[in-house]
């Protein structure tokens, strides 16, 4: 029993404009954000589809090549969608990080070359992400859409990269903490006009520090922001996202429900349907009482199993009309 759909939960937030759907891989995420973003652009909402996942499938969801630029969806009006760029990201911010630590080592009059700094920096398993998180708020911070909906990577990914506007901001304060002290330990022990040099990389701390904090303010306003989970009515899958609702909330990003896909339609049972389908079918009814057991009135929809997959404008259609019930 769904006690408020999809659709009721967006109409009682009318000024909802970030929307984000996550979980864990191959439940379904992309074809629920490319639903999500169609029914938006359909409510004539200028909306953008984004993927920050870095294996990407927007463009075979839609048919149409969508990579590296906000590109206008065939046959959908006010909806463009743009796989992010994750090499051309990740190669902008390894030469931001060479210019910052340029300015360091000459700031402290340190004669060592950045190139070793550069690759311990950009080695650690988390930079991509990082620079993924840069890139999406980028397109946040544009403003150019009336709605925004985010394929995320799965879970995992996606807790890091939405955690990381709470991270970097404790991150920062520490930093520019850090610095002041030693600027102020430099001017002290020095005697020449140096002291009265700018910092650039200070400059560069309280920037990011600013837009770490709108960020964050953006991400956990639960009137324009909401990320919903995608699950199966399977074991992993809930167990994945009842972990990651969980630690959502400790983020203070607002969690807009649950959304089940792929459940066999019962109705379509016959004396000549195979066992195997039989006992998916009783085995997700299993699995059906758990999630409304533990998400309670927080699933929003449950969206059938297809007998085709969903690739292309006709087929988000339908399933924008199981979403949005």
């Amino acid at each position: 029993m769904i006690t408020k759909t999809t659709q009721q939960f967006l109409n009682e937030h009318p000024k909802m404009k970030y929307v984000f759907f996550g979980g864990k891989g191959g439940v379904g995420k992309t074809v629920m954000a490319g639903t999500a973003a169609l029914w938006l652009a359909q409510q004539g909402k200028r909306t953008l589809l984004a993927s920050t996942n870095p294996v990407h499938s927007l463009s075979s969801l839609l048919g149409q090549d969508v990579f590296g630029k906000p590109t206008p969806v065939t046959g959908v009006n006010n909806l463009w969608a743009h796989e992010i760029d994750t090499r051309e990201t990740i190669e902008k911010s390894k030469r931001e990080i060479r210019e910052k630590i340029e300015w360091f080592l000459k700031f402290a009059d340190i004669k060592t070359k950045a190139d070793e700094f550069v690759e311990s920096a950009t080695m650690n398993p988390a930079f991509e992400e990082s620079a993924m998180f840069e890139n999406m708020i980028d397109i946040m911070f544009e403003d150019k859409y009336e709605a925004y909906v985010f394929d995320t990577a799965p879970t995992a990914n996606a807790r890091r990269l939405l955690g990381m506007s709470s991270v970097y901001s404790l991150w920062v304060n520490k930093m520019v903490q850090s610095r002041e002290e030693a600027r102020s330990l430099r001017e002290l022990l020095s005697y020449s006009k140096k002291k009265q040099e700018k910092d650039p990389l200070m400059e560069y701390l309280l920037r990011f520090k600013d837009r770490m904090a709108h960020a964050k303010e953006l991400l956990t306003d639960a009137e324009k922001t909401a990320f919903f989970f995608v699950t199966l009515p399977e074991a992993l899958p809930i167990a994945v996202i009842t972990r990651f609702i969980n630690w959502f909330t400790e983020f203070g990003i607002p969690v807009g429900g649950v959304i089940v896909n792929m459940v066999i339609d019962k109705s379509t049972v016959t004396e000549k349907t195979p066992e195997f389908v039989r006992n998916r079918i009783a085995m997700q009814d299993e699995y059906m009482g758990v999630i409304h057991r533990t998400f309670g009135d927080g699933v929003r929809a449950i969206v059938p199993l297809y007998e085709t997959e969903v690739r292309g404008v006709t087929m988000l259609e339908r399933t924008a009309r199981d979403l949005f019930k």
